[in-house]
């Protein structure tokens, strides 16, 4: 088992909840009320220690836990079934969720929310971090652009913080408990989530001038939304009886799988990697919010590593005397294509077109901020302005300006006239060519789809995805 060869925990770690007992910690909060609230180490003057993790059944506690009532309507039957005829699938999305389970099961725990909730990203994303809707939500709560903004989470140049696992756990369980409080029911609060507090309040105005009930089975919804609780409940139905189903879960033991290191200098994300001694995915699974080959110190960000690598890299980090980081970031200054910003930047136009994805046929803006390779006149880490606010953004390239025709000569331009004449579609103008476009925040689409075969979590026919 993974905590005997570690046989870590830490002395003074940052509580995972207000209400872990034997996790709590000594140790003062960062300044940044966000702060990731896993296990933690700051490698200046804490080290791993020998105490070991409790070691129990997770899965128990989770079904210790549930308070909410079986629905027991066709619509839950159904979904059961779906999911005991895909024992796979089944199988595949729950070892997924042995990385996350524990710390979602102690943030719920700790606010006193029935653990059904904890099984929610069963249903969004299917526990896969790095998934996307067709609408841009995404991580493993699937939280769309405008809703992540509302609750503080970063979107910009070096990090996409709905994807950070222990920031998005945080954000997704305070919406829930305020619609819980505005709604009075976790059914109610499930549906709101999915379909928009709004579309949910003007569903029960609706019933109460019709003279019918406001609960959640006597609403008109879209069917996305009315499948969306049944499906939960499907999945809670799963862990309470599995044996019935034909599933056989994965152990899950109940204690941290990830410790939360802080960052204390720029330091590059393969090197991370090398120290940790763990595959690249497994890193990338852990900390999905990092955009860039670079994790900044100035950005208040943590490396989530397994639980019994966490001393591996803070000893290996110990030893290592190189630069930890060999990126940069600089402003451009005036509006060009990328060719000539690379020259003008003294950088392989090829990196800054990579490193930052820049489409061809793109210049970039003036204001925007770039990643380049840090030269000997780039030295320091990345400022705390830059890692909280850089923005990139893109316009498309200029049109080729047409040459001026001699005198006397036969211009390309009438003859572009003349053929317009004949019919067809005159050329745009510059101004309507000239279309930005930002890699910063994105405007909030309408509807969404989940990662999960069985639930896509946004119809087609306008169901809004945590708006």
């Amino acid at each position: 088992m993974l905590w005997r060869f570690a046989g870590v925990l830490l002395i003074a770690l940052l509580s995972g909840c207000a209400s872990t007992g034997d996790w709590s910690s000594d140790t003062s909060t960062r300044t940044d009320p966000r702060a990731a609230k896993a296990k933690r180490v700051n490698l200046k003057n804490q080290s791993v220690s020998d105490l070991y993790a409790p070691s129990s059944n997770l899965w128990i506690r989770i079904r210790d836990g549930f308070e909410m009532e079986p629905m027991s309507t066709p619509l839950e039957i159904e979904q059961v079934r779906w999911l005991a005829a895909r024992p796979d699938y089944v199988h595949r999305s729950m070892t997924r969720s042995s990385r996350y389970l524990f710390y979602i099961v102690q943030e719920v725990n700790a606010r006193n929310m029935p653990t059904e909730i904890a099984l929610l990203p069963f249903v969004e994303s299917a526990f896969v971090t790095h998934a996307k809707s067709s609408a841009k939500a995404v991580g493993l709560w699937q939280f769309m652009p405008a809703t992540g903004k509302d609750f503080q989470l970063t979107q910009n140049l070096f990090r996409d913080e709905r994807r950070d696992v222990l920031q998005s756990t945080d954000a997704a369980l305070d919406y829930l408990q305020r619609l819980y409080k505005q709604f009075g029911s976790w059914e109610l609060a499930l549906a709101a989530y999915n379909w928009g507090a709004g579309n949910v309040a003007k569903a029960q105005k609706r019933n109460i001038a019709a003279g019918l009930p406001t609960d959640y089975l006597s609403l008109k919804m879209p069917s996305e939304t009315r499948n969306y609780v049944p499906k939960l409940m499907a999945y809670r139905q799963i862990v309470l009886d599995p044996q019935a189903y034909g599933i056989v879960l994965p152990d899950l033991e109940n204690h941290p799988y990830f410790v939360a290191l802080d960052v204390g200098r720029d330091i590059d994300v393969a090197l991370a990697i090398q120290l940790a001694e763990i595959p690249a995915e497994e890193f990338q699974s852990l900390n999905p919010s990092f955009d860039k080959p670079v994790i900044l110190s100035n950005a208040n960000q943590q490396i989530l590593l397994p639980f019994g690598h966490a001393e591996i890299f803070q000893e290996n980090l110990k030893r290592y005397t190189k630069p930890l980081s060999s990126w940069s970031a600089v402003k451009v200054t005036k509006t060009e294509g990328v060719d000539q910003a690379a020259k003008t930047l003294g950088v392989d136009v090829d990196t800054l077109r990579e490193v930052n994805n820049i489409p061809k046929g793109m210049r970039i803006r003036s204001g925007s901020i770039v990643l380049v390779p840090k030269g000997s006149h780039r030295d320091g880490d990345i400022s705390v302005a830059m890692a909280e606010n850089a923005s990139l953004n893109l316009d498309k390239s200029a049109p080729p300006t047409a040459k001026k025709c001699a005198k006397g000569a036969k211009c390309a331009a009438v003859q572009v006239k003349n053929s317009a004449t004949k019919g067809n579609s005159p050329p745009k103008n510059a101004a309507t060519q000239h279309k930005s476009v930002s890699t910063g925040l994105a405007k909030s689409a309408k509807n969404s789809t989940s990662a999960t075969p069985m639930a896509k979590t946004a119809s087609s026919k306008g169901v809004s995805k945590i708006q």
